[in-house]
């Protein structure tokens, strides 16, 4: 049980993916296609596809993608995929930024008056984004950004107080909390965000030092990672591969 209440919160039923960076650093592999359709590997589906399944199971009924670079390989993609929900999509005619390119895209939300989630289009998740609704709810907050507790990419040393080596840690959780790239909007909050640049730069911070932006912790055990380079995508591949019951379990 988490404590929320699900019954009082309203639901969230539209989305917007944040499509629209170049994602140089995840090349070769997005030489040919925008990094929402790079698939991991063994799943047969793209990253916006896992997304958009998990959405829909979340009872979103329509979702605006922000595309940028090959926006039309990504929309010819829609075109022909079985969706289990309704998909459009807005261009971004020069780099937006991310506060931009959320901007844009909440644009094209079919109701505006209504509160709405919203993910960058790289990220490999799930979990119950009703209940994150019903914690930003209950803070009455304008923005709530989901967080994340990454584990570090090297084995750390445990010393004591003499500096005697105690153990060596493999890829320990983090200490600190970092932006999961998944968060639920208030209706207004898009009047907010800049026509051009970074929403992390601008607008969070005016609404953290108002008391209006709010963290949630993504519950102990939910699989979180941002597919931003190779080296994340083979990592995925194997947690993914690794998480599989064996034959006769």
């Amino acid at each position: 049980m988490t404590g929320y209440d699900l019954s009082t919160a309203p639901t969230v039923t539209q989305a917007v993916i944040l499509a629209g960076g170049q994602g140089s650093r995840l090349r070769p592999y997005t030489d040919d296609r925008p990094k929402p359709l790079v698939e991991i590997p063994g799943t047969g589906t793209p990253i916006v596809g896992h997304q958009l399944a998990w959405l829909a199971a979340e009872g979103v009924k329509d979702v605006v993608i922000s595309c940028g670079h090959l926006a039309e390989v990504l929309q010819e993609w829609l075109d022909q995929a079985d969706l289990p929900l309704n998909v459009s999509t807005v261009v971004e005619a020069e780099p937006l930024g991310r506060g931009g390119g959320l901007k844009l895209a909440a644009k094209a939300l079919p109701r505006p008056a209504d509160p709405w989630y919203a993910t960058n289009g790289d990220i490999w998740t799930r979990f119950s984004l009703r209940e994150m609704a019903a914690f930003h709810h209950e803070r009455d907050a304008l923005a709530t950004l989901a967080l994340a507790r990454p584990r570090i990419p090297w084995g750390a040393v445990e010393t004591d107080q003499f500096g005697n080596i105690l153990d060596f840690i493999e890829a320990p959780p983090s200490p600190f909390l970092i932006n999961a790239g998944l968060y639920v909007f208030a209706a207004g909050f898009a009047e907010l965000l800049p026509d051009v640049g970074d929403h992390e730069r601008t607008t969070f911070p005016q609404l953290a030092r108002a008391r209006r932006l709010a963290g949630y912790q993504l519950p102990q055990g939910v699989y979180w990672r941002a597919i931003d380079t190779a080296k994340d995508l083979t990592e995925a591949a194997k947690e993914l591969a690794a998480s599989r019951p064996t034959d006769g379990a």
